[in-house]
């Protein structure tokens, strides 16, 4: 199948606005985002959607139509892996241009799936059939108590594990929410931490003796990425196993670079920032070092769902990020993912991403079309 249009719907969606206690934006109000469609000389439309949570995403949009477009124009649908090897070419050896590529990689595959009547997971090879998830919430409290009253939140909704986002909370602050916090669940939870590398070594060493001490399963991005001897010697000094990394500049290659050094037990990685091709490699090239891949949020519906796709052709990926609020980053599809009676997320059984856009809503909050 050739490819003989890529287009973009610019939709406009408003979301109550979450306030965020860290280093980043906060998230919420009116955002501008995209549906990527992909149409081919079958007939069969592969989709996407561009936008990272309540992300404006004018700049990626236009990169996908002026740079990545003319590049795959009357090109084979299925050039994926062609594509991957020219992403230096095409950037110029510029900026990293992989979380821009992503969507379009996606909606390849979706391609992919829907000639081939079959869901992506089964193209890449089912490991299983559900995978477990974690709840987690942007930094949004100022004292142990608000997180305490978080987890008691979330394990009354059913959430089995929880990964806490302290953001700017002193770091001693940190250590005591994490000794609260467990204190709170008690056993029944899986309890993870997540700094967003605002620690320095010092810090994160206090608060990783503290997560050590109650049973956490892992301690995220506590330093900046790009310190990798701090984090090889976090990783040497403490049983929690480091989770490395959400940062935007961490990927197929970085990884590789960590795993090579031995730098941590746990590897980030997310369709967000290199498509399902390259979280594909990524978990593959991990799983060969026998350590995990934990797979981070994708950012909107249809990305999320490519990030299960991923998660269900694999054991070596312990749980799927499920953040909240929901609304910040689920819109544009008929049918949101569910959690069932087991608390786990269903491998998705229709062709491609098995996802049913809603052309209602799209149409209604659609301000323009690039093409």
């Amino acid at each position: 199948m050739k490819i003989t249009d890529i287009t973009i719907d610019v939709i406009e969606r408003q979301t109550a606005s979450v306030r965020v206690q860290d280093e980043r934006n906060d998230l919420g109000g009116t955002t501008t985002q995209g549906v990527l469609r992909v149409q081919t000389d079958a007939g069969i439309e592969g989709h996407a959607f561009v936008g990272d949570q309540a992300a404006d995403s004018s700049q990626r949009m236009e990169t996908i139509i002026k740079t990545l477009k003319p590049a795959m124009m009357g090109r084979e649908s299925s050039d994926r892996e062609w594509l991957w090897n020219q992403l230096a070419v095409i950037s110029g050896h510029g900026s990293a241009i992989q979380p821009v590529w992503a969507p379009l990689d996606v909606a390849l595959w979706d391609i992919e799936g829907k000639s081939a009547g079959q869901p992506i997971h089964k193209l890449l090879g089912t490991a299983r059939t559900e995978v477990p998830l974690y709840a987690t919430y942007p930094p949004r409290h100022e004292t142990p108590e608000g997180f305490v009253e978080e987890a008691l939140q979330l394990k009354s909704e059913g959430f089995s594990a929880y990964k806490i986002h302290p953001g700017p909370l002193y770091y001693k602050q940190a250590a005591i929410t994490a000794a609260k916090v467990r204190e709170a669940v008690g056993d029944s939870m899986t309890l993870m931490l997540d700094r967003n590398h605002g620690y320095t070594f010092r810090e994160a060493l206090y608060v990783g003796h503290a997560l050590d001490a109650h049973d956490y399963f892992w301690f995220e991005d506590p330093i900046p990425a790009n310190d990798i001897e701090s984090i090889k010697e976090l990783t040497n000094r403490l049983e929690t196993p480091l989770n490395m990394s959400d940062t935007t500049c961490f990927l197929f290659h970085e990884a590789a670079n960590f795993l090579h050094q031995n730098a941590t037990r746990l590897i980030r990685g997310t369709v967000r920032k290199i498509g399902i091709t390259g979280l594909k490699k990524q978990m593959a090239l991990v799983e060969g070092f026998h350590k995990v891949c934990e797979v981070g949020l994708a950012g909107n519906s249809a990305m999320n769902v490519a990030n299960l796709h991923v998660i269900i052709s694999s054991v070596n990926c312990t749980y799927f990020e499920y953040w909240l609020p929901k609304e910040v980053h689920q819109w544009g599809v008929t049918e949101q993912l569910k959690i069932n009676d087991n608390g786990n997320l269903e491998a998705p059984m229709g062709p491609g991403l098995g996802i049913e856009l809603d052309e209602e809503w799209i149409a209604s909050h659609k301000v323009a079309t690039l093409s």
